[in-house]
């Protein structure tokens, strides 16, 4: 099954500078070869499930060998079935609308 997700995976007790740990979680969905929208406050992957949430997994695991000693994970996911849907047909959609 397809999936398109929102992730935010925040490390704790690691100081205010995030980047560092956004850029190795971003390594990790290359590696996964999943297709990815990095935002401001997290990002939007798309792929197969299994891919997509052994991505997250593997997310946690490449954070905390990098020291942080808790990750807080927020998820929103969608599936369809009624037809193939990309995070750029959901972007188009409303950048159509706005024309």
């Amino acid at each position: 099954m397809k999936v398109i997700a929102d992730v935010s995976i925040v490390p704790i007790g690691v100081g205010v500078s995030l980047s560092r740990y956004v850029a190795a979680c971003e390594r990790v969905f290359k590696e996964a070869e999943l297709d990815t929208r990095l935002h401001a406050y997290g990002t939007n992957v798309q792929g197969e499930w299994d891919a997509v949430f052994d991505a997250f997994k593997r997310c946690h695991e490449v954070v905390h060998e990098m020291g942080a000693p808790r990750v807080s994970t927020v998820i929103k996911v969608g599936t369809r079935t009624d037809r193939d849907q990309t995070m750029g047909d959901k972007v188009g959609s409303v950048e159509a609308k706005l024309k």
